[in-house]
């Protein structure tokens, strides 16, 4: 028989869970972690560049500083799989004032996500940066295995549940308690990961980068592990030792 207290316990830990999973599957799909506002374009020259640009990056082939460049000039937006840039929908570009714009996007390939970063991005022969490039891997890895040890986590509860135990439930909270470190390592490991590629390639003029909203929903999701990890463990051990206490009272 559960305890009324471990039960509430044990449901809002799964709500949390539950919410927290949602909000990390959403930030790993989307791609507004980080985000570039670009000045108004002016003049024909800068709109032929602009367009050699976007058809570079949409076609060209994979390389950190044309799709750097492209994304700061092209209000663009840059995710765990994703990069986007915002352009005009129609083929004569910025010829009308308010022209309606579009977000145009390609995805990292796993090959790409693998691809060193170097000390000069685009020029093969400054040297490999390992920090950024273990960074890098890092920040797509680590929510993977996040999402892993949840999905590890909800089995072992459903086998709990079929077995009517409250025994695993300990290592479950373990599992969320690593689930939301990793979390937060992901968001530090992007953080980082940017503010060391902003030094290497410095911004244009007037153009500023922002922190998106699927950073947020990461970052937020990592507490809400966190939280979902310390009710199970609180759970899991006042069961324990009420368990032991009825024990030992039933002996003597």
């Amino acid at each position: 028989m559960v305890d009324n207290r471990y039960a509430t316990a044990l449901v809002i830990a799964c709500v949390l869970s539950i919410l927290a999973t949602v909000y990390l599957s959403v930030a790993i799909g989307t791609q507004h972690w980080y985000q570039y506002s670009s000045p108004a374009v002016r003049g024909e020259a800068n709109v032929s560049e602009l367009r050699s640009l976007y058809e570079e990056f949409m076609d060209g082939e994979f390389d950190e500083k044309t799709y750097s460049d492209t994304l700061f000039r092209l209000n663009g937006t840059v995710g765990l799989w994703w990069r986007c840039v915002l352009v005009p929908a129609s083929a004569p570009w910025y010829k009308e004032p308010d022209a309606k714009m579009v977000l145009e996007c390609r995805s990292f390939t796993l090959p790409q996500q693998f691809t060193p970063k170097y000390k000069e991005p685009g020029n093969h022969n400054s040297g490999e940066d390992m920090l950024r490039t273990y960074l890098w891997r890092c920040q797509f890895l680590l929510p993977l295995v996040s999402l892993g040890l949840v999905v590890l986590a909800g089995l072992t509860g459903f086998c709990a549940c079929l077995c009517r135990s409250l025994t695993p439930t300990l290592g479950i909270g373990v599992l969320h308690l690593l689930a939301g470190l990793c979390t937060l390592a992901t968001v530090c490991c992007y953080l980082a990961g940017m503010d060391l590629l902003h030094r290497v390639s410095m911004l244009p003029d007037k153009v500023d980068g922002s922190l998106g909203w699927s950073l947020y929903l990461a970052l937020i999701s990592s507490p809400l592990h966190m939280m979902a990890a310390a009710l199970l463990v609180w759970a899991a051990r006042s069961h324990s030792q009420n368990y032991y206490r009825m024990t030992a009272y039933r002996v003597a």
